[in-house]
């Protein structure tokens, strides 16, 4: 039980680490390649972004962070691969700046919006770099347009496999992430002080019991994700392969793969409501919950719950 460690790249875990002020600020300080005596305050912010309507789709972010010079941090953590992830990104970071203007302010208000995907997938299948920094800038001459919308990316499959003497910050708090075992941890404990604090956080959530139970909860509903994902995939390619054989038409095995990934969505959105019925989740936080992870709408997600909880 002493030796049990989280891993800090399931998302519920990172979050608990961000709690820590002193980790924040270092991790901070690395994406953004600042000093960290330069960030003088990060304060946590609610993670629901404003709906202007009911049609409006709700956005929930992982970790929203307030810096001391009004700059709006977004940091999101994605462990199965989803190639739209750019899209989604855009949209919470757009969703995120254009929250900041109410009616009678001019454009003056916006403050500086900043996206940190942490990602166990590759996004960039011809990149070789772990990490990426996008700005809006020209095309020929590639000056910027503004500097008010910026993007980070951490590819953590592609991250080196040993660590050199010169390995940067953001290599070192990415390699914290990803990692497993206590000597992992320990090694890059002593390289940087800022994610010394984090694993200490990280010691201490592992031995709560609370946090413990909520934590594989977590984890076992990534895994059925999955086990879903990939079963789904192989049905609907037999079925799309025999499809084809019968009715001697190509898109035999795309049909089928559309109707396995449909089914495995229902299935996986079945079991996402047991658990937390199981875990005596409020169907109020399950309705939100859902709109998060399945991009629902509120009344998607309150259907299915009804659906789905009936079943229990």
């Amino acid at each position: 039980m002493a030796e049990f460690l989280m891993k800090p790249r399931v998302d519920y875990v990172f979050k608990e680490i961000m709690m820590d002020e002193k980790a924040r600020i270092g991790f901070l300080s690395a994406i953004l390649k600042l000093n960290p005596e330069d960030i003088k305050e990060t304060q946590m912010l609610n993670t629901n972004l404003r709906k202007q309507s009911e049609k409006e789709k709700l956005g929930i972010l992982d970790v929203r962070i307030l810096m001391n010079n009004n700059t709006e941090i977004d940091i999101e953590i994605q462990l199965a691969a989803m190639n739209i992830w750019a899209d989604r990104a855009l949209f919470y970071l757009a969703k995120m700046y254009t929250e900041q203007i109410s009616a009678g302010e001019d454009y003056t208000v916006f403050k500086k919006c900043v996206s940190i995907s942490i990602l166990d997938f590759n996004l960039f299948e011809h990149e070789s770099e772990f990490y990426s920094c996008f700005h809006i800038r020209e095309d020929s001459h590639h000056f910027l347009y503004t500097n008010k919308m910026e993007f980070h990316v951490l590819e953590l499959p592609k991250l080196p496999k040993e660590l050199q003497e010169n390995s940067s910050d953001i290599e070192l708090w990415a390699k914290f992430i990803r990692a497993e075992r206590k000597e992992e941890f320990d090694m890059l404990a002593e390289k940087n002080a800022y994610i010394g604090s984090a694993y200490q956080h990280l010691q201490v959530i592992s031995q709560d019991e609370e946090k413990r139970l909520e934590y594989e909860a977590r984890e076992k509903a990534i895994r059925d994700y999955n086990q879903i994902m990939l079963e789904a995939k192989q049905i609907g390619r037999a079925e799309g392969r025999e499809e084809g054989r019968a009715e001697g038409r190509e898109e035999g095995e795309v049909q089928g793969e559309a109707r396995g990934r449909a089914a495995e969505r229902i299935e996986s959105i079945r079991i996402f409501i047991t658990d937390n019925i199981e875990e005596s989740v409020t169907k109020e936080k399950t309705i939100i919950k859902l709109q998060k992870h399945y991009q629902l709408t509120e009344k998607e997600a309150e259907q299915y719950y009804e659906k789905y909880s009936k079943m229990e």
